[in-house]
C-alpha cells in the first residue's frame, strides 16, 4: 500500500452505519455500532474507493 488511509474523526458524524464500509473491495473497513470505522491496514490496498464514497469526507488518503 503506497498511500495510508486516515479517518478525520471531526468529519465523521458517528450516528449511522458507515456507507463506505461496504464499498471496500478487500474488507479493510469495519464498524462497531455507530462508531467511526476501523481500518485494517494489513488489508487496505489504498485504492481510495472508500474515501471517494464517504459523503462527509471523513476518510482520506
Amino acid at each position: 500500500m503506497d498511500k495510508k488511509l486516515k479517518i478525520i474523526i471531526e468529519n465523521c458524524p458517528q450516528n449511522h452505519k458507515c456507507p463506505a464500509v461496504n464499498v471496500c473491495p478487500v474488507g479493510a473497513l469495519s464498524q462497531k455500532d455507530f462508531e467511526a470505522p476501523i481500518i485494517d491496514y494489513d488489508k487496505c490496498i489504498g485504492c481510495g474507493k472508500c474515501s471517494n464514497f464517504c459523503p462527509k469526507k471523513a476518510l482520506v488518503l
